[in-house]
């Protein structure tokens, strides 16, 4: 964990492990780290290596086999499943490769909706979902829905559906992983500029080296162990902000 203080996110002696019929099957055990306030951080590893599963658990979308994941020095699987839901939209945002987006809403509808579900105004909701669109430059698709955007504007909509809330914690799976280089690399650029801009922890899974390179810390899970590697240099030339 880089950095001073208490960390925002701690997984200690973590493990996750499914039943396979008679048999378990175990993705990880006996995983630690800690995660600061405002630090990129990128997972990489072999497919299947279980960097999604561990994806999730720092997200709350599951739970430990044994363990604890601590957000802010709380144990957040203390907490009811509904209790879990309401800490996910307040403080966590999730990008994914499939991005997930509702078909039947706008692009404005979609990122509108976090801050619906948080019973926050409509007002409020269009406003800050206008001002994001903006910002990742969709002003002119705002009223589109998700079959009528570009993969790459597909994406765009979902990070900002995913920052919308202004989480303490991003984490983003493979975000860049159906997208051209171009597109790919507006979309990273996007992701820096919002951990920069608002403090927000950045956790990225990903397979590709120049997003990795991009982080400020990598942590390779292989065999079941998380082990942090060296940071290759950061090879960002070109990336001069969003771009579609």
């Amino acid at each position: 964990m880089s950095g001073g203080g208490s960390p925002l996110v701690e997984a200690v002696g973590i493990a996750k492990s499914y039943a396979d019929g008679p048999a378990e099957v175990r993705v990880f055990q006996q995983l630690d780290f800690a995660i600061a306030r405002g630090e990129r951080v990128a997972i990489v590893g072999e497919s299947g290596a279980g960097k999604s599963t561990l994806l999730h658990l720092l997200g709350a979308l599951d739970r430990p086999t044994v363990g604890h994941v601590r957000f802010d020095g709380e144990d957040l699987f203390d907490r009811s499943d509904a209790e879990l839901a309401a800490f996910r939209n307040r403080e966590i945002g999730f990008v994914f490769q499939f991005h997930h987006l509702l078909g039947d809403f706008t692009a404005l509808e979609n990122v509108m909706l976090p801050v619906l579900i948080a019973r926050e105004s409509f007002a409020v909701a269009r406003a800050r979902a206008t001002e994001l669109l903006e910002r990742v430059g969709l002003k002119d698709r705002l009223h589109h829905r998700p079959g009528a955007l570009s993969g790459g504007e597909q994406q765009r909509v979902a990070v900002a559906r995913a920052v919308v809330r202004r989480p303490r914690l991003l984490l983003a799976d493979e975000p860049t992983g159906n997208l051209d280089r171009a597109t790919g690399l507006g979309v990273q650029q996007l992701m820096l500029d919002l951990n920069r801009e608002h403090q927000a922890a950045l956790v990225v899974v990903t397979h590709n080296d120049r997003l990795a390179a991009a982080m400020g810390r990598t942590l390779r899970l292989d065999g079941g162990r998380l082990q942090e590697e060296p940071a290759p240099p950061t090879r960002l030339g070109g990336v001069g902000g969003i771009v579609g």
